[in-house]
C-alpha cells in the first residue's frame, strides 16, 4: 500500500457523473487550497427520462450485453457511442482545464488546472442504469440470443492538463501520481457490486484510432471476464495443474534465463519482448515480485515503476526514424493486465503490454484475413529484432 503525497478530492458533475482530482503539488495536495468542486453547465441528470420523437418520457435503457453463441463471447451494444467527441478543434477540447476569465464551456473539467483528473465517462459503453439490474434475458424467445443489461463503469483519466504534452513527457513525480490513481480506481471500482475485472489502458495516436489527443487513458470496470483474460487464466491453470507453478511467474525467469529479449532491468521491473510477440512492436512489463494488481504494489515498486515506465517510452519514441534520422512518435495501445476480482486471482500475475500497429516508418500492420476472420496471427518479424533494436535504442 502507497504512503506518497497524493490528495484525492472527489466531486460530482452536473448530470451526476464522479470526478475525481489527484494532486501532488501545491498548495493542493496539502489541502491548502482545493480545485474547483461545481459544474456549472446546464446538463441533465444523465439517468433522467428521455423524451422521444412522439414527446413521451421513457426511462433511459440500459446498453446491453449480448452473448455470442458461437465463441460464448459478451459484446456491449452501446449505440450511445455513435454521436461521442470524434477530433475536435483545439478550443473545443473536452478534456483540456477550463479558461481562465473567459465562460464556462462544455468541458468536462471545472478546474482551471489540475495534476491528474479521473471521470466517468460521457460516453460509456458500460453503465450500471438504476432498476436495469442484471437479469438474463432471450431475445425474440430464443435460447441461444442471450443478453443481459451492459452493467459496469467506464472511466478517463487525464495524465496533464497540457493538452500538447503525453505520457511520455510527464516528470517521474507526476508518473507516480498516475500510477496512484490507477491503483486507486483499481480497488475502488473491483469493490463495486457485480465488477469482475478492471483494467487500465491508453491509445496513443491517430493510427490506433483515438478520437482526443489530449493525453489520456481509460479505466473499465467489467462485469464479466474479458476473452484475453478468460485466455490467460485457461493457460495459467493448465500450467500450474501441471507443473505446480505460476505461469507468470516462470514466463519471466525464463526470459530472464535466455536474456535475449531483455530490453530494461531496474531493481524492480523487468521489461522483455515476449517469445511469442504478435505486433511489430510489442513489450511487456513486470514486476519482479509476484503481485496480483496495482493496489498490491509497495511505495519502492510505486516509484521505481514510474521511471521504468518512462524510460521505456521513451525506447519505443525512438524505435522508429525517419531518413532524416529522427525519432519517429510511436502509436501504441498500452494495458495493464491485472489479477480479476475473484476467480484465478491465484493464477493471475501483474503485467503491462504494449504494443504498436506500426511495422514500419508509414506502413500500418493491418489485421486482415486470417488475423480478424479466424484469429490466427503472423507475425512480420521476429521478437529477437525487435529485442535487438529496442536494446540498440537504450540510453
Amino acid at each position: 500500500m502507497s504512503t506518497t503525497s497524493v490528495r484525492r478530492t472527489s466531486t460530482t458533475l452536473a448530470d451526476g457523473r464522479e470526478l475525481i482530482y489527484f494532486d501532488d503539488s501545491e498548495p493542493f495536495v496539502s489541502g491548502a487550497a482545493t480545485r474547483r468542486l461545481d459544474d456549472p453547465r446546464p446538463l441533465v441528470d444523465r439517468f433522467a427520462p428521455v423524451v422521444g420523437d412522439d414527446d413521451v418520457a421513457r426511462p433511459i435503457e440500459s446498453p446491453e450485453l449480448r452473448r455470442d453463441p458461437l465463441t460464448g463471447d459478451w459484446i456491449p451494444m452501446a449505440a450511445n457511442r455513435m454521436n461521442r467527441t470524434f477530433l475536435p478543434a483545439a478550443a473545443s477540447n473536452p478534456l483540456a482545464p477550463a479558461k481562465p476569465g473567459a465562460a464556462y464551456s462544455d468541458g468536462e473539467i471545472p478546474a482551471e488546472d489540475y495534476d491528474v483528473v479521473v471521470f466517468e465517462n460521457r460516453f460509456p459503453s458500460l453503465l450500471n442504469v438504476p432498476g436495469a439490474g442484471d437479469a438474463i434475458t432471450h431475445s425474440a424467445g430464443e435460447e441461444l440470443f442471450v443478453a443481459r443489461p451492459a452493467n459496469g463503469r467506464c472511466e478517463v483519466i487525464c495524465f496533464s492538463a497540457d493538452p500538447t504534452a503525453s505520457l511520455a513527457s510527464v516528470t517521474p513525480k507526476r508518473m507516480r501520481t498516475i500510477i496512484e490513481a490507477w491503483a486507486d480506481r483499481t480497488a475502488a471500482l473491483g469493490a463495486l457490486p457485480g465488477i469482475e475485472q478492471v483494467f487500465a489502458f491508453e491509445n496513443r495516436g491517430k493510427e490506433i484510432g483515438v478520437t482526443l489527443h489530449h493525453p489520456h487513458g481509460q479505466i473499465y470496470a467489467f462485469s464479466y471476464l474479458t476473452p484475453r483474460t478468460q485466455a490467460l487464466l485457461t493457460q495459467a491453470r493448465e500450467h500450474f495443474e501441471r507443473t505446480g507453478g505460476l505461469l507468470g511467474r516462470d514466463i519471466l525467469d525464463a526470459e530472464l534465463r535466455s536474456g535475449k529479449r531483455i530490453v530494461l532491468q531496474t531493481e524492480h521491473w523487468v521489461a522483455y519482448v515476449p517469445f511469442a510477440a504478435r505486433w511489430p512492436v510489442e513489450v511487456h512489463l513486470a514486476p519482479r515480485r509476484d503481485v496480483p494488481d496495482l493496489p498490491a504494489l509497495t511505495d519502492a515498486e510505486r516509484a521505481d515503476l514510474a521511471t521504468a515506465y518512462l524510460e521505456l517510452l521513451a525506447m519505443l519514441d525512438r524505435f522508429f526514424v525517419t531518413p532524416d534520422g529522427d525519432p519517429i512518435t510511436l502509436p501504441y495501445i498500452s494495458g495493464w493486465h491485472q489479477a480479476p476480482v475473484r476467480e484465478g486471482r491465484d493464477l493471475s500475475r501483474l503485467h503491462l503490454q504494449i504494443f504498436s500497429v506500426l511495422r514500419a516508418p508509414g506502413k500500418l500492420k493491418y489485421l486482415a484475413g486470417v488475423e480478424s476472420g479466424m484469429a490466427a496471427w503472423i507475425s512480420d518479424t521476429t521478437p529477437e529484432r525487435i529485442a535487438t533494436r529496442l536494446q540498440e535504442v537504450a540510453r
